[in-house]
């Protein structure tokens, strides 16, 4: 049977987007090094409730990497310093008993707190409305094999969709910049035959709401990359600077 952990935790707590907030500390008692992260809040959450303390605010949904709506800071890491992982499929087995451990919500002022480790991320939603869509009239669906597609370009399409918007590249970046998830929710579009009418007007469309949102810009450090629980490529973000240049010239 596998020893039990223990550790101290330190979360910030903040009550509402106007609220003070501050960092809170926790003890953590006898937790299965199997347990999940989020597994653990849970436990914590149950001790508060039973002392009558408001539960840690935390968003989770899917629970196996797929929403990203898990995020946080773990340690001054997003979604912790294991790669290639969301928040919900961090495990307490990789943390050292009694280790103190401190989680934030995501840090840009494009993401606002709104309560303890809960953010709002509909600025990515606004961008996904300005143009990551395919809005041309397509008629019904074609045979599979109708549209060849080269297998490179369709790998490099399915590579970029996996994104899960969580928001990892902005609280990595220094500049909080959203460069690797507009990149890439434009790669996967760009490399198709279908997103091809709409490509310079998708492209001039979501990067000006992205700047209109307040993120910062890249400055090619790749920190964004090196926490992408999907492991994104910066490489998307070099197409969608070259073709937002296009679409500006194209205006002329």
């Amino acid at each position: 049977m596998s020893q039990s952990l223990s550790f101290k935790l330190r979360v910030w707590r903040q009550a509402s987007p106007d609220a003070p907030g501050k960092l809170v500390e926790y003890p953590v008692e006898n937790v299965s090094p199997d347990a999940s992260f989020l597994e653990m809040l849970d436990i914590v959450n149950d001790a508060l409730a039973r002392t009558g303390e408001a539960p840690i605010a935390f968003d989770s949904d899917c629970r196996e990497g797929i929403c990203g709506s898990c995020s946080c800071l773990i340690n001054g890491v997003p979604h912790s310093s294991e790669p290639a992982v969301a928040t919900c499929q961090v495990y307490m087995r990789n943390f050292r008993n009694g280790e103190t451990i401190t989680v934030e919500p995501w840090r840009a002022r494009a993401f606002p707190v709104v309560k303890d480790l809960v953010v709002d991320r509909s600025a990515f939603d606004r961008i996904i409305a300005a143009g990551g869509y395919i809005s041309v009239n397509a008629g019904s669906a074609p045979e599979a094999n109708q549209i060849l597609v080269p297998k490179p370009d369709v790998d490099a399409a399915f590579e970029a969709a996996a994104c899960i918007g969580c928001g990892a590249c902005v609280a990595a970046c220094k500049n909080a910049s959203a460069a690797l998830f507009v990149g890439a929710k434009l790669e996967h579009l760009a490399r198709l035959p279908q997103g091809q009418p709409e490509r310079l007007r998708r492209v001039q469309r979501m990067v000006e709401q992205m700047e209109a949102e307040g993120f910062g810009g890249c400055s090619n450090e790749a920190e964004c990359q090196a926490v992408c629980p999907k492991e994104i490529p910066t490489s998307v973000i070099q197409r969608m600077n070259r073709d937002y240049l296009r679409a500006l010239l194209s205006d002329l």
